[in-house]
């Protein structure tokens, strides 16, 4: 007798398996995953993806953190703002070779082409009005097939368009169904065919189709397969291909939201998927009841075995169940029946029916039914409803339900009782169960002395054993490395609220690494035999070491800050201080500055390290620390300001060299810093001292000498003179002042100072004769004021400074600072020599006024004459613009508005040159020929002479008026204005022809006349007449 369980079993058994959740497997226990069945499901999944090149499924992340520093791995750029173009909002996007194409919320599809800089806007609507979302949008990897699904109130359409093609196609054998996803073959397809493609879709079918670009339409569409047993929706699907000798093997694999299915088989997709089509309700487990007992075993049909004669053999983990181990049983009294479950078999002996774990093969339970008083005979058989999962046993008169309630529950103890402890974890349901499973192999590796396996499983054990007993149990056997290992597993397993028991197994780890570290270096004091030991020891000594480091950098925000640098000063580990240093960004230097020196400028030393540490070595030992800066050329001094502002407000001895000040002039003159702030702080430091000579000095220096467009310092002119102000640096206020050209203030202070000094800041006035002048004023009244000898003797000085004005001031420019009552015999000789400059300043100003007067008369006769002035016209004179004679009163042009005609003659200009023109033809020349602006106030001026309407009596250019342009009246004036604007120039010698030469010769007026010129090619039919040969 043979029985099996059927699919119904297979997949709680695949589903409880899987379901991390379920069994309490961390995600890292599982690291790859074999696929043997088709139905093989899994965690809820809405998409699939291939990596290429990966051969293993990685259930959990793995994170690496080296301690280092710098730029993060990815950036984010934005690539296409409005992508959309307001075809409503985006709600798909697939991208293949550089091609990125996006679906909206409107029905339009919109193809970027970044390869070749090209986009695309494609109307997928199809004319119908309403809502045209676009489902899902498909791209093959090279960027030219797209499949795209559109929603609308009919229903469904998917599309098919190339990157060729203007328009999509429509897919009408896929009418109404809705795609989920796709797979291209990626190994075969190409820009013009799409090979096989697989279609999943909503209703949890798949479909095979191939499109040729060259035949615009789907040339099949085949149904592969569909989910019958669980009807889902294909949410995500992934082909690949390998080719053989002579033929494909194809490789699928596509989920659904709770599932995941695989697919595989050799020649065409259709070939591979009908032989899938008849596997839906194989056994996974089988049973015999034979008479040396029951043989029973696993089912893998997936397996490639083979037996010796060639035949396929699918039968793993075979088993013989000797009818022994069911108690006493005799020949007259063996197994009658039997079911299976998924761990159990049920046997009916005599007339009891016993439950056996099929792992185990231990009796488990016995049953019991309630017979009735007829059945005399018992249970009589057995069998079982593979599809409810339900067990039926009978009698003679009643039929016995036997359902299973949770039969896996002890499996866990089962397993963990034959060491199989994998499996035992995988049907843990609670942590106290796994505890169990990890302290019996913790155990059993302590016990053969594989302290480190023992260390790793004892961390997982959480419960059922204390933190303490197992620390112990590692400290009596003496084994210190297995301590470590297993508190660095241990921590591993906390997480970040047990702050406290993170930190205490941290700072204990960091004793024992140490310990080891100590240990190694005392073994290679004394010598082990043999240069082999000593370089194992040596190349051991070196992993802890980088082990350690990479400890302290993942550990570094749970560590005790002041207990770890404790630690690691005690035990003499200086680069470790200096490295566990740099990566708390905190440190504490306690002597021995000229060593921790030596390892700050280390080539593997950060930088940073000498930034955090400056405010410390400096106040250790300044001269040494600066030293140090000097000749590291890579330092910034800004980031050491703070360092040098807290040396700076320490008092030092009077004769005592400023440690700061030297460092900072070897960066102003020796690295030729530019930055403010390193000139600001040299100036104040310079500002404090007693000598002002080299504060002077410093602002006196042009460090931007010989820059282009450069400023001459770097230093803030208002910050120091602030500063200068503060500490009374007179003489450098005053230069200060003078550099920013406020003179004034300049020359008071220095007047406080010395007149000297004053006398120099008012000469350097230059381009400003009346600022100058206020100046020396201001020290005039200061000598006056300020001199308190005998008066004559004051006056006598007074004299002596107007002589070194170089005349700039006068006597009377510094009279009024004299008191009232001074004697004027005391300015005699002054007042004298001032009279006859004023007496020469007259003789001048009079001689400048007869000049003056004479050229206005030579412009007065010079106008006169202008107004006499006459030419000779020839009779056959022509007009330069109408070629008509001046002269001739037939034919003349109509006369211009506001001229008054000479005669039967019209008005006309004649110019110096001698061209002469009608004053309507010079008008119309100009007004054609000058700018618009131009023409408009012409045509005004003859409007306005229209209006006033009026007409001159004698002509203008005859006539000579010697009247004063006051007495004109408006008519002249316009007339005037007229000839100002065309007359001013001859129009064929001035500018006016000058500018011609850039217009073109047909000018845009002149277009419909041009257009009339142009020769059209006469049209005839034309006889082709035969050749015979």
């Amino acid at each position: 007798m043979m029985c099996c369980t059927t699919l119904k079993a297979f997949h709680h058994q695949i589903l409880r398996f899987t379901d991390l959740k379920a069994t309490g497997i961390p995600a890292p226990a599982i690291s790859s995953l074999r696929f043997l069945n088709p139905f093989f499901a899994t965690h809820p999944s809405t998409s699939l993806r291939f990596h290429l090149g990966f051969q293993r499924l990685a259930l959990s992340p793995v994170v690496m953190d080296a301690g280092g520093s710098g730029g993060g791995l990815f950036s984010v750029d934005p690539l296409e703002r409005h992508a959309a173009r307001g075809r409503g909002v985006i709600t798909s996007m697939a991208a293949g070779n550089d091609v990125i194409i996006l679906g909206t919320s409107k029905g339009w599809v919109i193809r970027y082409d970044f390869g070749v800089g090209d986009s695309q806007d494609l109307d997928f609507s199809g004319g119908r009005g309403g809502d045209q979302l676009v489902h899902r949008v498909f791209v093959d990897p090279r960027g030219s097939h797209c499949i795209t699904t559109v929603l609308h109130a009919a229903g469904a359409e998917t599309y098919y368009i190339h990157a060729k093609w203007a328009r999509p196609r429509v897919l009408s054998r896929l009418k109404g169904l809705v795609v989920n996803a796709v797979a291209w073959n990626r190994q075969q397809i190409t820009e013009g065919s799409t090979k096989e493609v697989i279609l999943g879709t909503e209703n949890g079918q798949l479909f095979e189709m191939a499109v040729d670009e060259v035949d615009k339409k789907e040339k099949h569409v085949k149904l592969l397969f569909e989910l019958t047993e669980l009807p889902e929706a294909i949410m995500g699907l992934q082909m690949e291909t390998a080719a053989l000798s002579n033929a494909t093997r194809f490789y699928v694999m596509a989920v659904t939201p709770t599932r995941l299915y695989s697919f595989t088989g050799i020649g065409s997709l259709e070939t591979v998927f009908a032989s899938y089509s008849d596997r839906a309700r194989r056994a996974q487990h089988f049973a015999w009841l034979s008479g040396a007992g029951i043989y029973h075993g696993d089912l893998n049909f997936g397996a490639q075995h083979s037996s010796t004669n060639g035949d396929e053999n699918f039968v793993e983990n075979k088993g013989l169940l000797d009818y022994s181990k069911l108690g006493e049983v005799g020949e007259a009294n063996k197994p009658r029946s039997f079911a299976v479950s998924e761990f159990h078999f049920l046997v009916l002996i005599g007339n009891k029916v016993k439950v056996v774990n099929r792992i185990s093969q231990q009796i488990v339970e016995d049953l019991k039914f309630d017979h009735t008083p007829e059945s005399s005979k018992g249970i009589i058989g057995l069998c079982s409803d593979a599809t409810a999962g339900l067990f039926y046993a009978f009698d003679e008169n009643s039929i016995f339900q036997v359902s299973v309630h949770d039969e896996s529950r002890d499996m866990w103890q089962f397993y963990l009782d034959m060491k199989e402890y994998a499996t035992a974890l995988a049907y843990c349901r609670n942590p106290i169960q796994r505890d169990q499973v990890y302290l019996v192999q913790a155990d059993a590796a302590f016990s053969t002395r594989d302290y480190y396996r023992a260390a790793s499983f004892y961390a997982k054990v959480n419960y059922i054993k204390s933190f303490e007993e197992i620390s112990l149990k590692f400290v009596m056997a003496d084994e210190l490395d297995a301590l470590r290992t297993f508190l660095l597993r241990r921590l591993d397993n906390l997480t970040k609220d047990d702050k406290c028991q993170v930190t205490m197994i941290s700072m204990w780890a960091v004793e024992l690494y140490l310990d080891k570290i100590n240990r190694l270096l005392l073994e290679d004091d004394t010598g082990k035999v043999g240069n082999v030991a000593s370089e194992a020891n040596k190349t051991e000594y070196e992993s802890i070491v980088l082990e350690f480091r990479a400890f302290l950098s993942d550990c570094k925000d749970v560590l005790d800050e002041a207990t770890t640098m404790d630690l690691l000063e005690r035990h003499g580990r200086i680069d470790e201080l200096v490295f566990f240093a740099g990566l708390k960004e905190h440190y504490e230097i306690q002597g021995e500055t000229r060593k921790a020196l030596e390892v700050l400028q280390r080539p593997n030393v950060p930088i940073d390290l000498q930034y955090k540490f400056a405010p410390d070595l400096i106040m250790l030992d300044a001269y040494e620390t600066v030293e140090s800066w000097m000749v590291t050329n890579k330092l910034n001094p800004m980031k050491l300001i703070p360092a040098m502002m807290r040396y700076a407000s320490e008092p030092h001895a009077k004769n005592e060299t400023h440690e700061v000040i030297k460092y900072l002039e070897f960066c102003v003159h020796n690295l030729h810093n530019e930055d403010p702030g390193v000139h600001n702080l040299l100036l104040s430091l310079y500002a404090k001292q007693e000598d002002e000579s080299a504060l002077v000095r410093f602002l006196q220096f042009k460090f931007g000498r010989g820059r282009l467009n450069g400023p001459e310092f770097f230093y803030d002119p208002k910050y120091a003179l602030r500063l200068c102000l503060k500490e009374k640096k007179m003489r450098a206020c005053i230069h200060i002042y003078s550099m920013m050209s406020m003179h004034e203030e300049a020359v008071a202070l220095a007047l406080q100072v010395d007149a000297e000094l004053a006398m120099a800041e008012a000469d350097k006035v230059e381009d400003d004769e009346d600022l100058r002048k206020k100046l020396w004023l201001m020290i005039a009244k200061h000598v006056i004021e300020q001199e308190k000898g005998v008066k004559r003797e004051n006056i006598r000085r007074a004299i002596a400074f107007l002589k070194e004005t170089d005349g700039l001031l006068k006597i009377e420019d510094i009279l009024p600072f004299f008191p009232d009552f001074a004697l004027i015999d005391d300015f005699k000789e002054a007042i004298c020599s001032s009279l006859e400059d004023y007496n020469k300043q007259i003789e001048q100003l009079k001689q400048e006024m007869n000049d003056a007067t004479h050229g206005a008369d030579n412009i007065r006769s010079d106008i006169s004459a202008l107004a006499q002035r006459y030419t000779v016209i020839d009779r056959d004179e022509e007009c330069g613009v109408c070629k008509r004679k001046i002269l001739t009163a037939g034919g003349a042009p109509r006369l211009a508005r506001g001229y008054t005609s000479i005669g039967p003659m019209a008005p006309f200009y004649v110019f110096p040159c001698g061209h002469a023109f009608h004053a309507q033809c010079l008008i119309h020349h100009v007004t054609e020929c000058t700018s618009e602006t131009q023409t408009e106030y012409i045509l005004g001026i003859q409007k306005k002479l229209s209006l006033l309407g009026e007409k001159a009596t004698n002509d203008s250019s005859v006539s000579a008026n010697d009247e004063s342009i006051t007495s004109m009246t408006p008519l002249d004036k316009l007339r005037s204005q007229l000839d100002d604007a065309i007359a001013n120039e001859c129009p064929f010698c001035g500018d006016l022809m000058i500018r011609e030469i850039s217009l073109p010769f047909v000018l845009p007026r002149e277009a419909e006349e041009m257009t009339s010129w142009e020769i059209k090619p006469h049209i005839t039919s034309q006889k082709i007449l035969p050749m015979t040969i």
